[in-house]
């Protein structure tokens, strides 16, 4: 019988034919060029393809020839998508002509193109490559850039994916490009002169590489072993050396020696450090640099050809043009001793290089050596001096790439020359050993060698070499096999080199061959070989589906050189095939293209393996334990039998395998019932019909037959036996007593001695599948197969635990084959193997109980099920924290073929461990276990498939987890625990697809239709209105500063026509009017970009919509047109230039800083029109302050900058700075010194900068280098505070707002610093800008400017006195800001106010409000917000007089005016340092005490005080309070401030001017501050950014540049971050109000405290605060903590400021439910009020709105109260949020049901309720439940009613049960075997339930020789059986203790 194992030639059947043509070459034909016009006149497809000479396109279109079809190629690989892999598609380069066509296709998809590329030359070649690009300098981490190379003649097209391109020259002529892991490797083109012609020289390296499109090009290094093992290194230079194949994993090429006519395997890595310096040496003129630097002059020199013969050509050395003449530079040539790439060589001739020497040692043979006896190192005379002449000092090349020889064939007698390889690829078998083949054509045979990997990283051992005769072959990557194209024609499979069969294409043999020519032989040869377990044919009538044909093959085919097969079926069959297929090609996972003679090519599929999964992992554990040659044969046996033409379908496979797998073990599966069974008919299946239709022929076999007309429902119907009578015992009991006694098994078969460990492994995957809800069914098919082989090895517990999992099932079973003792001895039982059967669910019902537990086998990669399982249990439930880390071992015992005992570890350790890790906090052990069964890719899909029980605690772990997440958790654990709000949070998605929101909904609300025009024009309709219709959502004050700040429509200019005005004088009135009402729609700009700021994103392919400024009237009643250009008044030149600058900031500030914004868009926005210039470069501007300017290219700036343009260049060079704040870039550094003569050498040219230009520039060096201490800038800055005016008049104009600047940037330069400034000790900082504060006489200047400023002015006397009115602003700021929150009082002193009027006489009132506030952000810590630290600012003799009475008489030499002026400007400073000191707090005291200000001053305004103080002065004074009103309430949108700043914006005329609308519409700017997105910050940065932008001196007009630049007002964008959250419900997307606790930390002015805040709102400054809270009861509750750092908020902030929240069950949003008085909760708590139509009002879950409408809806009374329990169940789920626990519940109830009525089959419910239960009962659960944070009332995820019912419930049934049927328990006690009564299944439970131990332990436990009750608890109590079941066998055992037993 032995002969029946024996491999035969059998054959398989390919599937989905299809005819295949290149995508390319159909799309080609679109192309408008006149190579395709000449392809459309190509014969038709038949005739496409020759095989003979390639050529290019020749001739005129009249005489296209075939030879054309030749430069077409293409190539297929495998295609993926980085992010879903599970999307297969096939990708296709296809060259033709100058065209590349990249195209893609799946199975299901037809192709499409992906990219095409033109090129100007003929493609050679075209290749997919991987570039690896270094991600950052610090970071080794690289980023692969997949690119497409195109080869031309003289360069190579690189195109990335990504959308890069680049064009790599090339220095020489190419051969062929291969791609490798590091980039390209270039071959050289050999031309044949090379050699014979040519003097002797070195030669030049012929392979080199390219890592990067980038990189210069560099020859690759060998590294090969001399003689004396001495390494050697020097360039592959080797003329006779050709790459054949390359591959990226591994890293090898091969190459192909054309003389020695062998191949060569070479590894391929990076160069060493070492290897380089090597080549690189300069020693003596003898091996050295020579070489090295000699070739990358040559590369350099002559990268550009002027003939078509290659630049690397023999005469190029010689060519006179190109290099230094030298008269010795043939010596030079023939030298040996100089040239380094002989001297390096061996001397041998090539031809007869001794067989000894592989081709690494023959790498730089000089062609004609001189000496055969070495090289000579004396070098001739002169032969040094040739050598500099020769070379230019160039540095070399350095290589990047060396290659290291790692196998060669062994030379052999019959090489000829042609045995060059024409296809090479890397295999591997079904065993996973990988092969390298090369397909010699010339022999017709295929050579495979297998290598294996070896313990050093990179290097590969190569073992040994087979060939396979063969004509063709390609690789089939995912089936793990080859196709082979035989000599004789025929297409056969093997896997590695192992041959499987042969494969059979349908519709390939021709037509002529008829079916009775062939069908005498064709029987007769089958019954010569009849096997049971062979496929056989079932009609020949059909010729589409020929049947097997099948041919001995010859043993030991490895070693066959040349294979012929001489069978009849060839002579016959395939006769008329032979001449069909002609090459195999383009092969793809598991698809290949056969080309046919005819030029047709076909696409066919090689079937899988097996498409069952349950066969699949099956296949898996067989491959995991046999060795690897019994495993291939057990495989390839499978896959012919699987995949015969005509096999089984799907749902038979699992019969086939069992059939299959016995036989191989040696089972006779005939004489088996079961087995036998396997293909009776049963009523069940109609799936049988059409596979009975086959006529069966005489050449079948049997067993074939009976295996594809079975089906494996019999198992099935046996569940189910009650209900079909007839089929209870399908064999008549005769035939089975007869069996019995002579079934046994065969002991030669293959498998015979692994019976034992297979069957240990698919026990162990049977455990495995037990866990998989999905798999049970395959569970149960494979207890079947399980059972015999235990009943055969005679494994009693085995058989008892099968039996307990499926008695139903397994009582059917009784056969069993005899095995005697000899042959057991035979068998290699594996030590895993162990008498007591491993069972998954005990394991955990152990660690459930706190029972010691062993470690539980596990096979890795194939029961990653129980592994997660059994550590999740070790972690949770036994709470050992390092179980998953480092205690594996403990919990788990890897398994291996041959392992030795190591089961069994000192367990009481263990115990001891985890009794004390009991303690640790739960929750962390929750939170552990979520982060590592994410990090094993478990997720809730998977956790759906865990039986109900075993997934408890896992369930009872996300539940806590939900309860209390941690907010930085990544993604995927949140999506584990069910935290949707979370796990959005974590996927860092903002909403903004729409085109132009940046707040939160995905839609935007039109605005109605007929404003719509308006809507565009005026800027402002970007807001998202759901957002700030969430915050203010009472009143319109949002569409009010709208109103207020559109500049975009006519003003209404309403002058009432007196009587005696003529008309003429009317008309001039109204102009005047309209003149007055222009000053503030000028100024309305700088309020509107701070309203709308940072809330639109742009579309990239749109320009910026920039609103009108509008400065045109209308005049009611009639609305006449009311306008400046009339002529009637004098407007003032230049009027709108700064406004309209103003306005181009404002819309640019529009755009986010998150937009994506690119070079071109900004070019792109340039306007055409002259007169926008202003608005483009204040859209310059405000692209900066957002931080887009950086992308602008430097072409593009130094375009704008030369256009001499002012506002341009002011726009550009404060946009670039303030984008590089605080990064001291050096370009940017000059762009600004250019503009700055102080920074220039003396000796520069001067340049003509404008002012203002010159103004921002120095504002610019500022922000560059803001807070850096940078020495040599502030010395600079110093000096210009105190510039002089010029002999020539220049610096005479607006010297104020140059000091100014100066004094900005010096203090922004030192930003805070204080006394600390390092190194400027010798510049006494402090007290230079103290004299420049209070004057003195001026220092000379030192210093490289001191010769500027020798002559003094001609114009303007100064003296040699400071111009304290020029530079005090300046240097009160810069002190300010040197010292800002220092607290040094010495320094503020200096800035007091004066204390007498004489002093006070000297100094500017305005100048005291900078000293006041200068002095108070000094002392930050001291600022209080209350009116008495305000007015404790003013010094005394102010305060004693000011309240005075006007009737006392003053004091003479007290001036009042000045002490009047002096009060009001102290007052507004300590204002303005209140409002720094609270910026964006919105601090109600703060608040309080400005308004109050606020409002007096507003008083004084009309009073008569103000005719003392001056008009201006106080409105300057309210001004400034006004900003710092709205600085405190920055975003906030505060009604008093909006209501100050409208009264404000109405008044006109008078003193307001310009400059005053430009405060109060800033101050309104502020207060919605993007919208109420943004607010102020309080960092030095943003205090120094403040300060500029609110410098507290307005211009008076709109030109007005002198005491301040205007465009500094925008800087205050600097100070803008966002700080508002903004809820949105992740289920609608929505924006909504959620409550939040807000923690802040403890300080020195307030101990720790919390406040409630109604989200969305503005959240204080972030390092404030302790932790934010979303609060409960509405939402889920999640904590941000802030002790870890603010990052994760600001990162929320920054994104729009969404916090995803969850609306919990049941509850409403506050938008509808404002006191939450209609909570679904809140009036009903009782369960029976719960009517399930309610349920929608819960949940939107389509599932449980069904399970409520059919199973909780009362039809009739007999089900009322099992729908009474669902509603229960249904409302429980729901309101506690986890209706993931309803199929938990579900599953209990029908399990109890089942015990209740008697007819469970299964005993699996049963076993996971009692899971569920022990869990309940566990210590671990009972200490939880006391933990604080555990909510009241909950049990474990379950209701704590729920389950006590059912257990009682399952308890009484057990126990009805046992009263009438002790005798069953009894006799399964005492070991009697079963019988056919239905009672085995109820037995089955109640041991399952109960957890009694298998019979064999309580036999050994002697339970019946119990003399007393508790001696039987106490022997019980071992085996860890309950208390309530010895209750229950207490009068079984103790009943019958008197009678004797009776002996069995």
């Amino acid at each position: 019988m032995s002969n029946i194992y024996e491999e035969r030639a059998t054959m398989i059947a390919a599937g989905e034919l299809q005819s295949f043509v290149p995508f390319g070459r159909e799309h080609c034909k679109n192309h408008p060029n006149a190579v395709n016009i000449q392809l459309r006149q190509l014969q038709p497809a038949s005739e496409l393809w020759s095989s003979d000479g390639a050529a290019g396109l020749v001739g005129s279109l009249q005489e296209v020839t075939l030879h054309e079809r030749d430069t077409e190629s293409w190539q297929l690989r495998k295609g993926s998508d980085g992010a879903t892999e599970e999307v297969e598609y096939e990708e296709e380069l296809y060259v033709a002509g100058n065209m590349v066509i990249w195209s893609r296709g799946t199975k299901g998809q037809s192709s499409y193109v992906y990219k095409a590329f033109t090129v100007d030359s003929t493609v050679q070649q075209a290749l997919w490559c991987n570039f690896r690009v270094p991600q950052s300098k610090k970071c080794s981490k690289e980023i692969v850039e997949h690119t497409v190379c195109i080869a031309q003649s003289t360069c190579v097209n690189v195109h990335s994916v990504s959308g890069k391109d680049f064009i790599a020259p090339l220095p020489f002529q190419v051969s062929t490009l291969w791609p490798t892991m590091f980039g390209l490797l270039l071959e050289r083109k050999h031309l044949t002169t090379d050699v014979p012609m040519s003097p002797p020289r070195e030669p030049l390296p012929t392979l080199f590489s390219m890592l990067h499109p980038l990189d210069e090009i560099a020859p690759l290094v060998c590294r090969s072993t001399a003689l004396f093992d001495i390494p050697r290194i020097q360039y592959v230079s080797d003329n006779t050396m050709r790459v054949v194949f390359s591959s990226c994993d591994p890293s090898v090429i091969m190459t192909y020696d054309t003389v020695q006519c062998t191949h060569t395997v070479w590894l391929l890595r990076k160069v060493t450090v070492e290897e380089q310096s090597v080549l690189l040496k300069c020693p003596e003129p003898g091996p050295g640099t020579g070489a090295a630097s000699f070739l990358g002059t040559h590369l350099r020199n002559v990268s550009r050809l002027d003939s078509p013969a290659s630049p690397l050509h023999c005469h190029a050395l010689h060519n006179q043009s190109r290099l230094a003449p030298s008269p010795n530079l043939h010596s030079r040539a023939h030298s040996p001793g100089i040239s380094n790439m002989a001297a390096l060589s061996r001397s041998h001739n090539p031809g007869i290089a001794a067989p000894s020497f592989s081709g690494a040692q023959r790498f730089n043979i000089s062609c004609h050596s001189p000496s055969p006896r070495g090289h000579s190192l004396l070098a001739s005379p002169n032969s040094t001096m040739n050598e500099s002449a020769l070379l230019p000092e160039k540095e070399p090349i350095i290589p990047d790439l060396c290659i290291e020889q790692l196998w060669t064939e062994t030379t052999s007698d019959h090489r000829d020359t042609s045995c060059q390889t024409s296809k090479v690829f890397i295999t591997s078998d079904l065993c996973e050993n990988r092969y390298l083949c090369f397909l010699v054509e010339s022999h017709q045979e295929l050579r495979c060698v297998k290598f294996l990997d070896s313990n050093h990283p990179s290097q590969l051992l190569f073992v040994s070499m087979s060939t396979i005769p063969a004509k063709d072959a390609a690789p089939l990557q995912d089936r793990d096999c080859m196709l082979v194209l035989e000599v004789n024609g025929s297409l056969v499979l093997y896997t590695g080199v192992t041959r499987v069969s042969k494969v059979f294409v349908p519709g390939l043999l021709s037509p002529s061959l008829g079916v009775p020519s062939c069908l005498p032989h064709r029987c007769s040869s089958m019954d010569s070989v009849s096997t049971p377990a062979k496929p056989t044919v079932r009609h020949l009538s059909n010729l589409e589906e020929i049947g097997v044909m099948p041919s001995p093959v010859m043993e030991g085919l490895g070693q066959a050189k040349h294979h012929h097969e001489t069978s009849w079926v060839e002579d016959c069959t395939f006769q008329q095939a032979v001449p069909h297929i002609h090459t195999l090609r383009d092969s793809v996972s598991s698809r290949v293209t056969l080309e046919l003679r005819s030029g047709s090519m076909l696409r066919i599929t090689i079937p899988e393996i097996a498409t069952s999964e349950l066969v699949m992992r099956c296949l898996q554990a067989i491959r995991f334990i046999l060795p690897k040659d019994t495993a291939m044969k057990v495989l390839v046996k499978w896959y012919n039998i699987y995949n015969a033409p005509g096999g089984p379908s799907m749902h038979l496979e699992w019969n086939l395998f069992v059939t299959c797998f016995m036989t191989l073990m040696g089972y006779n599966t005939d004489r088996l019932t079961w087995t036998r069974n396997l293909h009776f008919e049963v009523p069940l299946s109609p799936v049988i019909a059409p596979k009975k239709a086959r006529p069966a022929d005489t050449g079948s076999d049997e067993d074939w037959d009976y295996l594809c007309c079975s089906d494996y429902n019999w198992q099935l119907s046996m569940q189910h036996v009650a209900g079909v009578p007839g089929l209870g015992s399908p064999a008549p009991s005769g035939v089975r007593e007869e069996q019995v006694s002579v079934l046994s098994v065969d002991s030669s078969a293959p498998l015979f001695q692994h019976i034992p460990s297979l069957f240990s492994v698919l026990h162990l995957l049977y455990e495995d599948l037990k866990l998989d809800e999905l798999q049970r069914s395959g569970a149960r098919a494979l207890v079947g197969l399980l059972q015999q082989m235990a009943r055969d090895l005679q494994l009693e517990e085995y058989i008892d635990l099968y039996w307990r999992d499926y008695p139903s099932f397994i009582k059917t079973f009784s056969e069993s084959c005899v095995i005697d003792q000899a042959q057991l001895e035979q068998m290699i039982r594996p030590s895993f193997l162990t008498p007591e059967p491993p069972s998954v669910f005990g394991w955990l019902s152990n660690c459930l109980r706190g029972e010691d537990v062993t470690p539980f086998p596990y096979m890795p990669g194939i029961c990653e099920r129980t592994k997660l399982l059994v550590l999740s249990y070790a972690l949770y439930v036994a709470g050992d924290v390092n179980a998953v880390s480092d205690d594996v071992f403990k919990y788990l015992a890897k398994i291996a073929a041959g392992q030795k005992k190591t089961i069994f570890d000192p367990i009481p350790e263990i115990r001891r461990e985890s009794c004390v890790k009991f303690a640790a906090p739960q929750g962390n052990l929750a939170e552990k276990l979520m982060e590592w069964l994410t990090s094993a890719g478990f997720t809730l899909k998977d956790l759906e498939s865990v039986p109900f029980g075993a997934a408890l605690p896992i369930r009872d772990a996300i539940y806590q987890c939900r309860e209390h997440p941690c907010s930085d958790w990544s993604e995927e654990v949140c999506a584990l625990i069910g935290r949707q709000d979370l796990t959005k949070q974590a996927h860092k998605v903002t909403l903004t697809k729409g085109k132009s929101t940046v707040g939160l909904g995905g839609v935007m609300l039109e605005p109605p239709v007929p404003s719509e025009a308006d809507e565009e024009e005026d800027g402002m309709a970007d807001l998202d209105p759901e957002v700030t219709g969430l915050i203010w959502s009472q009143d319109l004050r949002v569409q009010e500063v709208q109103r207020l700040l559109q500049s975009s429509r006519p003003v209404r200019v309403n002058v009432p026509q007196l009587p005696e005005v003529s008309d003429h004088e009317y008309i001039e009135e109204k102009e005047n009017k309209l003149l007055l009402l222009c000053q503030r729609t000028m100024a309305l700009p700088v309020g509107r970009g701070l309203f709308t700021l940072f809330s639109y994103r742009p579309v990239p392919t749109e320009p910026l919509p920039v609103p009108k400024l509008n400065l045109t009237g209308r005049a009611p009643p009639r609305n006449t047109m009311v306008d400046l250009s009339s002529g009637n008044i004098d407007v003032p030149p230049n009027m709108t230039s700064w406004a309209s600058f103003h306005n181009g900031v404002a819309a640019g500030l529009k755009i986010a800083p998150a937009s994506q914004v690119e070079s071109a868009w900004i070019a792109y926005n340039k306007p055409k029109s002259a007169e926008l210039a202003n608005e483009y470069a204040g859209f310059l501007m405000a692209l900066g302050l957002n931080g887009h300017l950086t992308k602008l290219a430097t072409l593009n700036i130094h375009d704008y900058l030369t256009k001499g343009h002012e506002m341009t260049s002011i726009g550009l060079l404060l946009g670039v700075s303030a984008a590089k704040l605080g990064t001291m870039d050096m370009s940017i550094t000059r762009l600004l010194s250019i503009h700055i003569p102080a920074l220039l050498p003396p000796t520069s040219t001067e340049l003509d900068v404008p002012h203002s230009v010159q103004v921002a520039a120095v504002v610019g060096i500022g922000l560059v280098y803001q807070g850096t201490g940078h020495r040599h800038n502030a010395e600079v800055l110093l000096a210009e505070i105190g510039r002089p005016p010029g002999p020539e008049m220049e610096y005479c104009t607006d010297r104020e707002s140059y000091s100014l600047a100066a004094g900005l940037a010096l203090g922004m330069v030192c930003l805070g610093h204080g006394s600390n400034l390092i190194g400027m000790t010798d510049l006494n900082v402090p007290e230079q800008l103290y004299q420049y504060m209070v004057g003195g006489h001026r220092r000379t200047h030192v210093g490289i400017n001191r010769e500027k400023h020798k002559s003094p002015s001609y114009q303007i006397k100064e003296g040699d006195t400071i111009n304290v009115d020029v530079t005090c602003p300046g240097a009160t700021l810069a002190l300010a800001m040197i010292y800002l929150k220092t607290n040094n009082r010495s320094i503020a002193d200096w800035l007091k106010a004066p204390d007498t009027m004489f002093l006070l006489d000297f100094i500017k009132p305005e100048f005291l409000l900078l000293r006041t506030l200068a002095r108070c952000i000094i002392m930050w810590d001291e600022i209080l917000p209350n009116a008495e630290w305000i007015s404790s600012n003013v010094p005394q003799i102010i305060q004693e007089n000011i309240g005075t009475c006007e009737e006392v008489q003053i004091s003479q030499d007290l001036n009042m005016e000045t002490l009047a002026q002096a009060h009001d400007y102290i007052i507004a400073g300590a204002c303005m340092a209140v409002g720094f000191r609270f910026a964006g707090s919105a601090n109600s005291d703060a608040f309080d005490c400005l308004y109050k200000f606020a409002r007096m001053f507003m008083q004084s305004l009309t009073a008569s005080a103000a005719t003392i103080t001056g008009h201006y002065n106080v409105q300057t004074c309210l001004s400034m309070v006004l900003l710092a009103l709205s600085m405190v309430m920055a975003g906030s949108g505060d009604l008093k401030v909006l209501q100050l700043c409208r009264f404000l914006h109405k008044r006109v005329g008078g003193e307001m001017n310009y400059g005053f609308h430009m405060a109060h519409h800033m101050a309104l700017g502020l207060l919605l501050l993007g919208g109420g997105r943004y607010t102020l910050s309080t960092s030095n940065s943003a205090i120094a950014a403040l300060l500029c932008a609110l410098y507290p001196h307005f211009p008076v007009h709109s030109t007005d540049n002198r005491y301040h630049l205007q465009a500094l007002r925008h800087l205050g964008v600097l100070a803008a971050e966002p700080r508002l959250l903004v809820p949105v419900d992740v289920d609608t997307l929505k924006p909504c109000h959620a409550l939040l606790d807000v923690t802040y930390k403890e300080t020195k002015w307030y101990g720790e405290v919390t406040v409630e805040l109604m989200a969305p709102t503005l959240l204080p400054e972030l390092h404030l605060l302790k932790e934010v809270r979303v609060k409960g009861p509405r939402y889920w509750e999640l904590t941000i903590d802030m002790s870890k750092g603010v990052q994760h908020l600001q990162s929320i902030l920054s994104r729009d400021g969404v916090l995803y929240v969850k609306l919990r069950a049941g509850q409403l949003p506050y938008k509808d439910d404002p006191l939450g008085l209609n909570s679904r909760l809140a009036p009903n708590p009782d369960v029976s009020s719960f009517k399930p139509q309610a349920i929608s009002a819960f949940t939107s879950d389509g599932a449980l709105l069904s399970f409520a409408e059919y199973f909780c809806q009362a039809s009739s009374d007999s089900v009322a109260k099992h729908q009474a329990l669902f509603s229960a169940i249904l409302y429980e789920c729901v309101t506690q949020e986890n209706p993931e626990m309803l199929p938990t519940y579900m599953a209990i109830d029908q399990a109890v049901r089942a015990v209740e009525r008697g007819d469970a089959s299964e005993t699996f419910a049963l076993g996971q309720m009692k899971l569920v239960l022990e869990l309940c009962e566990s210590r671990g659960l009972q200490r939880r439940l006391t933990t604080p944070h555990h909510r009241k009332g909950r049990g474990l995820l379950l209701t704590s009613e729920f389950l006590p019912v059912m257990k009682s419930a399952a308890d009484s049934a057990f126990d009805r049960w046992l009263s009438g049927n002790s005798h069953v328990l009894c006799g399964y006690m005492s070991g009697q075997p079963l019988n056919e009564d239905t009672e085995t299944n109820m037995l089955a439970c109640f041991l399952i339930y109960h957890s009694l131990p298998s019979l064999k332990k309580m036999a050994a436990a002697d339970l019946e020789g119990s003399a007393s009750f508790p001696e039987l608890l106490v022997k019980c109590s071992q085996l860890g059986v309950s208390v309530r079941a010895v209750l229950s066998l207490t009068p079984l055992l103790l009943g019958t203790a008197g009678i004797p037993q009776p002996v069995h």
